[in-house]
């Protein structure tokens, strides 16, 4: 792919709050406070490929045009998660005055919830001494991991996963101006592989364009490392048969040839259970096992002795 095909989170990022996708009463809030230059200190949670940055990025250039880039300071907590970061670079530039007729620059700090405690301490005091100058974005999966002082300082807007139409309405966007062929399948794939992540999303179509334009289903599939759910269901019905044999050697070589982990196909699992035919109650049952064996993983045990026990639990409940 040429220069022009370049990473397509950022081709394709929103420049106007009209084009931001999804999270509509966020932005509608968010918009006011830009609307009236009287913006709060605030906190963006939510998981990743949300537009979280975006909105960050969009607020700015909303605020100061062309401009934006003199007073705007993006900095990577998972980067620089110290307390020199605070008491360095945010603090030098938000003791400095807006030139603009907007009266406050502002800090965006991505993944926040990365800093040491000593660090959101200072962080704390900073948002306290500079508030009249500098105005802080402060974006996070995880918002219990910030302490309460703050939490209380900021706005929080939570954000969730875009739902299917708002990821089809990327797809097809994307689709159009990169000229690329996709049925309503490949567009289904793609939403159960994002799982509302549009840069996930934004990836996976990119890797898919580079091999070719008319996207099938079984690229997506091998692009996305992620195992065919026909493949998952085979597996699944015959270990609830009784037939353990069958179904370890298909999962094994799913494993192996996709250089999936366990923890990648044990998700995956807890996902096709639900579309299987059984009652409600073995569902209940088998998700409940799900759980035990991915805790077990990431504690450290043996994966495929791991997924061998749950097969053999399956093949128990026939």
């Amino acid at each position: 792919m040429g220069e022009e095909h370049f990473i397509w989170t950022e081709k394709y990022r929103p420049q106007k709050f009209s084009e931001v996708k999804g999270q509509t009463s966020i932005v509608q809030k968010v918009k006011a406070f830009v609307e009236q230059k009287n913006l709060p200190h605030l906190m963006f949670a939510g998981p990743a490929g949300v537009g979280k940055s975006t909105l960050a990025l969009v607020v700015a250039k909303e605020l100061y045009g062309e401009t934006w880039k003199n007073h705007f300071l993006e900095t990577n907590a998972s980067d620089e998660r110290g307390i020199d970061v605070v008491r360095n670079k945010i603090k030098d530039f938000a003791r400095t005055k807006s030139i603009s007729d907007v009266p406050f620059k502002i800090i965006f700090l991505d993944e926040c919830d990365a800093l040491t405690k000593e660090a959101q301490q200072a962080l704390r005091r900073t948002m306290e001494i500079y508030t009249n100058s500098t105005r802080f974005i402060l974006s996070c999966n995880f918002p219990s991991k910030i302490i309460e002082p703050i939490q209380s300082r900021c706005v929080v807007f939570k954000f969730a996963h875009l739902e299917k139409e708002q990821v089809f309405q990327l797809t097809d966007l994307i689709a159009e101006k990169e000229e690329l062929k996709l049925t309503p399948e490949v567009k289904e794939a793609l939403y159960k592989i994002s799982e509302g992540d549009c840069r996930r999303l934004a990836n996976v179509l990119q890797s898919c364009a580079a091999i070719q334009k008319d996207i099938t289903v079984e690229l997506v599939h091998s692009l996305a490392n992620m195992a065919k759910p026909e493949e998952l269901k085979k597996v699944l019905n015959d270990s609830l048969k009784g037939d353990f044999i069958s179904a370890r050697n298909l999962l094994l070589d799913i494993m192996l040839n996709q250089g999936l982990s366990g923890l990648d196909i044990i998700k995956q699992i807890s996902s096709e259970i639900w579309n299987l035919e059984l009652d409600s109650q073995k569902k209940i049952k088998l998700i409940e096992k799900i759980g035990e064996i991915e805790f077990r993983m990431s504690e450290g045990s043996d994966e495929f002795i791991q997924i061998e026990s749950l097969l053999a639990y399956f093949a128990l409940q026939k």
